[in-house]
């Protein structure tokens, strides 16, 4: 079966769409299905909507109209992305999985009007991707995982287990988008065996402020950070936070370390420094530093002899400096560092291609989450489906 993927992730700079070929194992019933990426495509969204979109994560005053708009207008995005692919390659596929924009992710119980729950929402109005390309949608993947005791996130492992998993080789996969989530596969390991969870932040607060220091919309190659210096005084204390010291099961979004952290991390780092690159060197090393602590507390005590790698994928593992100096800080473990490009996966298409299996999972009634990675009681049939 031939599945689009389709995935826009918390920095909202654009879609990927990855064409995936998906097959069950011939004999064991309950290995992972067999995965084959046939093409992969980008699509940045126009300035306008990637301004409407982080509008409608940061502002309180939006209205409810404009909320309304936007989940239309992202589903049209959404399918003149699937549809140009399709242009593209000759390649039609039989479903589509979307995973939306993610305006709001709420992991944990929080209280709200009398009760306390966990809550998300992904836009993208899947009905109309449907009916666009006259192809049927799976979306809305993160609640039936929270409904089952889960955080909806990660979900990506079941994925990276099916794809990467080595018999005798331990491999930590790193998403740098605008979070940061590791996936740890020991060597040999069983589904069961597999944890993963979000660092905190990955690109989201470099960005922010190459966006506002720089008018531009990522520092290329970590070149900015690679002229200042790491402002300690501002790094040290953010390291601290609750987040960084909580263990696993969890996850994060731009509630933590969105707009208002990054605003609160800059003016921190004019306290110290005039100099606007020492902020994007500082932002960048509480990356770098946040991941290294991660996965000294909570990874490194499951690697195993056979060697261990940390391979690299989303807009993220394009940053030299980033992957330096995080090389360096593995290097002391013995965990060498590369890319999913050197496994045969782009790192842009990692994302996308996890969805288009996660849709053929829902679709043929199976489970899609990893229990022990997102903290659910059981596992869970992810997605609802939209029929032509």
């Amino acid at each position: 079966m031939i599945v689009a993927g389709v995935m826009s992730g918390t920095s909202a700079d654009g879609i990927d769409v990855a064409l995936v070929r998906i097959a069950a194992p011939a004999r064991n019933a309950d290995a992972p299905p067999k995965i084959a990426l046939l093409a992969h495509r980008a699509f940045p969204y126009p300035r306008s909507l990637r301004s409407a979109t982080l509008a409608a994560m940061n502002a309180p005053s939006i209205s409810t109209a404009d909320l309304a708009r936007l989940n239309w207008r992202l589903g049209l995005a959404y399918a003149e992305a699937v549809k140009t692919t399709i242009e593209a390659t000759k390649i039609r596929p039989a479903l589509i999985g979307c995973h939306g924009q993610t305006l709001y992710h709420q992991g944990v119980p929080a209280a709200y009007n009398g009760r306390r729950f966990a809550c998300t929402w992904q836009a993208g109005e899947p009905a109309l991707i449907a009916a666009e390309c006259g192809i049927p949608v799976v979306s809305n993947f993160r609640p039936a995982d929270m409904a089952a005791g889960g955080q909806g996130a990660p979900l990506v492992p079941f994925f990276d287990y099916a794809y990467f998993a080595h018999p005798r080789r331990t491999r930590v996969l790193l998403n740098l988008g605008g979070i940061a989530n590791l996936t740890v596969i020991p060597a040999g390991a069983g589904q069961d065996q597999v944890i993963a969870f979000d660092t905190g932040p990955g690109n989201m607060i470099i960005d922010a402020l190459m966006q506002k220091l720089y008018s531009k919309p990522f520092d290329r190659g970590g070149r900015v950070a690679a002229r200042g210096v790491i402002l300690d005084p501002v790094v040290l204390p953010a390291l601290k936070a609750k987040y960084f010291l909580q263990p696993p099961p969890k996850s994060t979004g731009r509630e933590q370390f969105g707009a208002e952290y990054a605003e609160r991390l800059l003016a921190a780092c004019k306290k110290h420094s005039r100099k606007p690159e020492d902020a994007i060197t500082s932002a960048t090393a509480l990356t770098v530093i946040s991941i290294w602590h991660a996965y000294h507390r909570w990874v490194e005590p499951l690697t195993v002899d056979t060697g261990t790698e940390l391979v690299a994928s989303g807009g993220g593992a394009r940053n030299t400096f980033l992957m330096e100096r995080l090389g360096e800080q593995l290097a002391r473990y013995g965990c060498t560092v590369t890319t999913t490009d050197a496994l045969g996966l782009p790192a842009e298409a990692r994302e996308a291609a996890a969805f288009a299996l996660l849709a053929y999972q829902t679709w043929h009634h199976r489970p899609g989450n990893l229990p022990k990675a997102t903290g659910a009681v059981r596992p869970a049939i992810l997605g609802q489906i939209s029929y032509v």
